[in-house]
């Protein structure tokens, strides 16, 4: 560590984790996000190791007038983890996974990713919804929603939580479950970080694997329009044990276009191959990487296609119907995709996460359907115009398809005001305001989607 300045050098020494500021030789890389586009630079990086670092550097951030932003897996494509000039609370060094297999439980720390809790439960044969790259952080994607291959069969990640330790803004640390702290239980379902630090979450486990059925199957672009329309006849009739996402992507050689449906069947083994059956036998796939599969590879499985670094920009609807006039919209909208690295993903939303009342949890988007994914990446800064330009164009043009609802994990940076926070909280909004009037009056976690207090 280098020489402090005279304003936090008492500080640091009731400190246990580490504080970094741009002199420090480490600053420089603890300082970025996943999004190669987001580029701040805080003041401070408070690296914590517990809860009472947590609670003490919020209250360092307060004492000196300094924005808080949280960083948990830092993935998250907005880049709201981290802050120009204010102070990070970052997470990373708290990572660790506590499985209790008689239970059906994990305790799992707030700066963990989802490939580290796949492998501890996965020990036991046990797991949980959670992502579906398993660089993706814990925290961040279960506060917002928590995609993941198990969403149809056991919900969405905040779906299968039973509690979370919060470090609210005056410092105090509080345990939000049902019967503890109930208000603020709803609230983190759903409402991302606008209520505290999340220092540990506590998950029900299923039992799952260690093998599933699931991968990918390409085809040639020109069968796009075919491939969703099978896409869409078999995610309409699938049953809780299937997620099915399709996507338009490039090759690994970075020039041909494909189409390609990703399937994970999670019933019994002896079902798997019949389940799959009608994806791996239609037409004439050019990659066929389907089939019984360890289900911690199956969430690393996307991983590569997402790289640390890369320049994002994303943006997303939600539609009930996939329609014929739909798929030839999204086809031609990525038939003009300037940048190999970029693609369009459908995700299906169905099962046990949609059989939840929108006002049950802050979480609002419980309506069958399905949810488009405009992912536009590239890599070098040159291409920052025409890759945001495709993904705002591609979000205009499917206007006419959609649906009341956003997920609010795919918010980018733009997505700010009255209509983010409609999209993103739907009818749950007066109530989370009311909420966060409780917990957060002052408005300090607002690096968010944000839920301004109100009485």
């Amino acid at each position: 560590m280098t020489d402090l300045p005279p304003t936090f050098a008492a500080f640091a020494k009731n400190f246990s984790g580490r504080l970094l500021f741009p002199a420090d030789p480490a600053w420089d890389a603890a300082r970025h996000v996943h999004n190669g586009l987001v580029d701040k630079r805080p003041l401070v990086i408070a690296q914590c190791f517990g809860s009472a670092d947590i609670a003490n550097a919020v209250q360092l951030a307060r004492e000196h007038g300094l924005e808080i932003a949280v960083r948990g897996g830092g993935h998250n494509v907005s880049g709201r983890a981290t802050v120009e000039g204010g102070l990070v609370i970052d997470l990373s060094p708290m990572r660790y996974v506590h499985v209790d297999p008689a239970a059906r439980s994990a305790l799992v720390a707030g700066g963990t990713l989802w490939g580290q809790v796949n492998r501890e439960t996965q020990a036991h044969g046990l797991a949980t919804t959670g992502g579906v790259v398993s660089t993706t952080g814990v925290a961040g994607l279960t506060l917002g929603g928590g995609i993941g291959w198990l969403m149809p069969k056991h919900g969405m990640a905040l779906d299968n939580l039973l509690g979370v330790e919060m470090v609210l803004a005056n410092g105090r640390i509080v345990r939000a479950a049902a019967d503890e702290n109930p208000d603020l239980f709803w609230a983190v379902r759903g409402g991302g970080g606008n209520f505290g630090v999340a220092s540990s979450f506590e998950f029900r486990l299923h039992q799952v694997g260690p093998a599933v059925t699931g991968g990918l199957v390409a085809w040639p672009f020109d069968r796009a329009r075919d491939v969703l329309r099978l896409y869409r006849e078999l995610a309409e009739k699938a049953g809780d044990d299937m997620m099915l996402v399709a996507g338009l992507l490039t090759g690994p050689d970075r020039v041909t276009k494909l189409v390609a449906i990703v399937a994970a069947f999670a019933g019994r083994d002896v079902d798997g191959e019949a389940a799959v059956k009608p994806i791996k036998a239609f037409g004439r796939p050019v990659m066929d990487a389907m089939g019984p599969i360890p289900y911690a590879q199956l969430n690393a499985m996307l991983d590569e296609s997402y790289p640390r670094g890369a320049r994002n920009y994303w943006k997303s609807r939600f539609c009930k119907e996939l329609t014929d006039a739909a798929i030839e919209t999204i086809i031609d909208r990525f038939a003009g995709c300037p940048s190999p690295m970029s693609q369009i993903l459908i995700e299906r939303f169905h099962g046990a996460a949609t059989r939840i009342a929108p006002t049950e949890t802050a979480y609002a988007l419980r309506a069958a359907g399905f949810n488009v994914l405009v992912v536009s990446q590239w890599a070098a800064p040159s291409a920052d115009e025409a890759g945001t330009a495709w993904a705002r164009g591609t979000y205009s043009a499917l206007e006419s398809f959609v649906a009341p609802g956003r997920y609010l994990n795919y918010f980018d940076q733009d997505d700010t005001g009255a209509p983010a926070l409609a999209a993103a909280y739907g009818p749950n909004l007066r109530r989370l305001q009311a909420i966060k009037a409780g917990y957060d009056p002052q408005n300090v976690f607002h690096l968010n989607v944000n839920i301004p207090p109100k009485g």
